[in-house]
């Protein structure tokens, strides 16, 4: 598989080891961002983000600042991005399942490393449902 991941200050240590992870099992990751962390503004590091997976350039994306929200409001602003701020396993299941999310927001300073690799398996591991949670995925978009 393909990901896109992007993160500010906030979620450089957590995109390390995330990147680290699907790396070692084989999936490319495209980094869009920051190395560092010195303060960034995250919408500079989530937008490459969901336009990967709005114009299905990757398989998903995950994005990864403070609190989840600014980097899952940034994402859920592109076409067809179904962003889903996760923290914790239930919320992460039912994004795939219900909700067919193809990004995952992690809320770096309210989980931990371990939880956000737990969340990332979750996240990839996890087929949608379709049938009734199909016809509501269809009006989510604006057109």
């Amino acid at each position: 598989m393909k990901f896109s991941i992007g993160n500010d200050h906030a979620g450089t240590d957590y995109k390390n080891l995330i990147s680290k992870y699907l790396k070692s099992l084989g999936h490319l990751v495209i980094n869009h961002g920051t190395d560092s962390d010195e303060s960034v503004d995250y919408p500079d590091f989530v937008h490459p983000v969901a336009k990967d997976v709005s114009d299905k350039s990757v398989d998903f994306g995950i994005i990864i600042c403070g609190s989840g929200n600014g980097a899952n409001m940034t994402a859920n602003k592109h076409q067809f991005v179904r962003s889903a701020l996760c923290w914790n396993k239930e919320i992460t299941t039912l994004a795939r399942e219900h909700n067919d999310a193809n990004i995952l927001s992690i809320p770096s300073r309210f989980i931990s490393e371990e939880e956000a690799l737990e969340f990332v398996k979750l996240f990839i591991n996890t087929e949608f449902e379709g049938g009734r949670h199909q016809r509501r995925i269809d009006k989510i978009a604006c057109q």
